[in-house]
């Protein structure tokens, strides 16, 4: 199968490429190498060194013996879109090319516009390429479980049977974001929701909760083959930033009471469900909802499994610089992956060692003054007072 996958030179596009490619498929990937844009911007790095694009593609036909096709260029340039899908005519897309921090579109005006324009036009140069090119191309989107929020009732998935005066439908799920770029995810999913039904595409958007590890069998057969590592108020994932605080003695820092639960799950586990929504297809016309999330934890939950292994690792609670929930129910479905086949790996203690090791190899790569918050969502800044650093 051709597989595009938008955003290869990513956390998670970059593994999900050669993890695909390795299982056979003939894989192209895209990118604009915006997300290395941001750490000029911010003043940080990846903690794990990663290679240019180019290098990690010819370490792994080296190794492998597999061609990965690149093609640089940016989805919101309509003619790029529609030249690559013309030139690789793929039979899927795996879509992760967005900006995809929440803090990041939270800083100030630009920036939260600069994230509605980047994922909203994109994704919607994409929807117009696919429909003119061909109706068949299986879109796999990655979206977020931070378009639902966190209602005080169960979170289905994607879709919700309610019953009004006597009469029933099947609606999408109400969506209640909570930033800017939480809202881009939600445009994308009525925007492809709407071009399947008006158009007959095939789409799933996959809403995935919060990825954790670093590595995973592809990544780790050369270094070349690293994928980033992010620790740093903006980008860093919870369990993966608290994982370098522990090693450089900084406090794991927990926002308010440490309440707030959100699904998770291990980055080996996106590989698989990004396959097995590939090789398992909706009809044409079909937008579909998967969950994509394996165990739920609360912030707290995750400090003191991390603390836990790390001794005289210490547990702060910071005033939450965001506006959420800090102690809330929290109960979503997610078993669409698993009746395909997911075996999920589950959140372990040696998982967690082997996040703590890894930093403790490049601790000295720590920047500090990068792990605090730096954005708080009541404030509309004006300035972007942290990238000015000496």
């Amino acid at each position: 199968m051709r597989i595009l996958v938008l955003g290869g030179d990513g956390y998670l596009g970059w593994p999900v490429a050669l993890y695909l490619s390795r299982k056979g498929h003939d894989v192209a990937v895209v990118d604009n190498f915006a997300r290395r844009g941001y750490d000029f911007e911010m003043g940080v790095d990846s903690l794990v060194p990663i290679k240019s694009l180019q290098q990690r593609i010819r370490t792994w036909e080296e190794i492998s013996g597999y061609k990965i096709h690149p093609y640089v260029g940016d989805l919101t340039d309509a003619a790029f879109v529609q030249g690559t899908l013309a030139d690789f005519a793929p039979h899927a897309i795996v879509h992760f090319a967005e900006q995809r921090s929440a803090p990041y579109s939270m800083i100030d005006r630009a920036h939260a516009v600069y994230t509605q324009v980047n994922n909203v036009t994109g994704t919607l140069n994409l929807l117009y390429a696919i429909a003119e090119q061909d109706t068949d191309i299986h879109l796999v989107k990655l979206g977020s479980m931070g378009e639902y929020g966190t209602p005080n009732i169960d979170i289905e998935e994607g879709f919700i049977e309610i019953t009004h005066k006597g009469r029933k439908d099947v609606l999408p799920y109400p969506k209640q974001p909570g930033s800017f770029y939480h809202l881009s995810k939600v445009h994308d999913s009525h925007n492809i929701h709407f071009a399947c039904r008006i158009w007959g595409l095939r789409s799933t958007d996959l809403n995935q909760g919060v990825v954790y590890g670093q590595e995973t069998e592809e990544t780790a057969l050369h270094p070349d083959l690293a994928t980033r590592y992010d620790y740093d108020g903006i980008f860093g994932t919870v369990l993966n930033r608290f994982a370098v605080q522990a090693v450089v003695n900084h406090p794991l820092t927990v926002y308010g009471k440490g309440g707030q639960t959100r699904g998770m799950l291990d980055i080996r586990d996106t590989l698989a469900c990004v396959e097995l929504a590939v090789l398992n297809p909706p009809a044409a016309g079909e937008y579909r909802v998967f969950n994509q999330f394996t165990e739920s934890f609360s912030v707290q939950q995750v400090a003191e499994k991390v603390a836990a292994l790390w001794p005289g690792a210490e547990i702060v609670h910071l005033e939450d610089p965001r506006v959420e929930e800090e102690d809330h129910y929290y109960r979503a479905a997610h078993t669409k992956l698993l009746d395909l086949g997911l075996v999920p790996h589950l959140l372990s203690d040696s998982v967690i060692e082997n996040l703590l090791s890894t930093a403790e190899r490049y601790k000295d790569r720590v920047i500090r003054e990068a792990i605090e918050p730096t954005v708080n969502w009541r404030r509309t800044a004006s300035s972007f007072h942290y990238a000015r650093r000496n």
